[in-house]
Order: structure tokens, then C-alpha cells, then sequence
């Protein structure tokens, strides 16, 4: 089997590290008078704003219109995002995303029928779409999965792929500002992915059955 196919063993540090994620992107923490202090809304922190009249104040200013105000805007969007890869970047090395996988793994047979390895492809899609599409060629190739389980777990990956990194990087700007906290959203487009899924089985299961006999 192949080295990226295999979790291994899954330190107690590694756990504490995915607790340590999801609790610093969930918003819980950002009520806390102390603990807000791992928030990830608290760290990313606002700008200072420029009056725009006697009621409106706003970092962007007024009238700006084009690339140039795109680019401002853009520019924005930059503290927040480097921020969110930045944590993701340093709970992976500390084995956050290992852990993911190991707990993820024993839940895939009965809800998706896919093989627990396909639990490594699914956890990293959350972060890379090419690097989730890739490992599911190989495993494929390699006879590790076979056509279903490898059009369940594209099923899955096609929607909302890159999940983690593309709603902290193009949503960031607008955690702050969420009226519900991230991990609710987050939790319901992880839901939504397996609901994609398990229609895409029970379509091959029923009328697609004959081509997988």
C-alpha cells in the first residue's frame, strides 16, 4: 500500500491539535473573556476606518470604483486569509489532519460503502482539490478502490471541494460579520457532501446496478 494511503500511528498530541483547530475556527471561543484570545475571528482583528461622513465610516473609503478598489478590497481579504492557512499549515505538521483521518475512517464503510482509506482522500480534498483528485487516481490505478467507490468519493469531492481552505481564504472577510458561528456552516456543508454522496450510491446501487455487476 501506498506510503500517503497508510495513517499509522496517531499521536494523543495529534488529537489535541484537531480539538485546537476546530475550536479556534468555530467561533466558540470568541465570547470567552480569556479563551477568545485562540479565536480566530479575535486574532484576525479589524482595520482601522476612515469617516466617510458624520454616520459611515469604512477601511475601503468612498468612491472608489475598477481594479483599483477591487485590488483594496483584495487587499483587505490578505491578514485573515495568511492567518487561517497559517494555523491550518502549523495544526497539520503537529499531525491535526492525521487524527482527522484516523476518526474518520471507521464511518465510511456503513454511510458511503467506500473502503477506510478513502477517509485520507476525503480529509485531504477538505484541503487541496487537486491533491484529493490525485490521490484518487492513484488509488484507483493501484486497484486500492474500485470504479464505485471511486465515482462515491468524486461525488463527494465535487462538492464544496477544497471546503476548509477555500472558506477561510475567500470567506474570511466575512466570518466576523456571520450572525451563526463558522462551525455551523462549516458542519452543514460537510453534511451536504455525504447527502451528495450517498444519492450518488444509491443511484449506482439501483439504476446504474447493471453496470457494476
Amino acid at each position: 500500500m501506498k506510503n500517503e494511503f497508510v495513517i499509522g500511528k496517531v499521536k494523543f498530541s495529534s488529537y489535541l491539535a484537531l480539538i485546537f483547530l476546530i475550536l479556534f475556527f468555530s467561533g466558540l471561543l470568541s465570547k470567552h473573556d480569556i479563551l477568545k484570545a485562540f479565536d480566530f475571528a479575535t486574532l484576525s482583528g479589524t482595520f482601522g476606518q476612515i469617516k466617510l461622513n458624520e454616520f459611515s465610516f469604512s477601511f475601503l473609503g468612498k468612491g472608489g470604483d475598477g481594479a483599483r478598489a477591487g485590488f483594496l478590497f483584495a487587499f483587505s481579504l490578505i491578514p485573515a486569509i495568511m492567518l487561517a492557512l497559517g494555523v491550518i499549515e502549523l495544526m497539520q505538521h503537529y499531525g491535526a489532519i492525521k487524527a482527522a483521518q484516523k476518526l474518520l475512517s471507521p464511518i465510511l464503510r456503513p454511510i458511503l460503502g467506500v473502503a477506510g482509506l478513502c477517509g485520507i482522500i476525503l480529509i485531504t480534498d477538505l484541503q487541496s482539490t487537486d491533491a484529493g483528485a490525485i490521490m484518487s487516481k492513484q488509488a484507483y490505478e493501484d486497484e486500492l478502490i474500485d470504479e464505485k467507490s471511486l465515482i462515491i468519493i468524486a461525488a463527494w469531492q465535487y462538492s464544496g471541494a477544497g471546503l476548509i481552505n477555500n472558506f477561510f481564504a475567500i470567506g474570511a472577510a466575512i466570518i466576523s460579520h456571520l450572525s451563526i458561528l463558522p462551525i455551523i456552516i462549516i458542519m452543514l456543508m460537510i453534511i451536504m457532501k455525504f447527502i451528495g454522496a450517498i444519492f450518488v450510491r444509491i443511484m449506482l446501487n439501483t439504476i446504474y446496478k447493471k453496470d457494476f455487476a
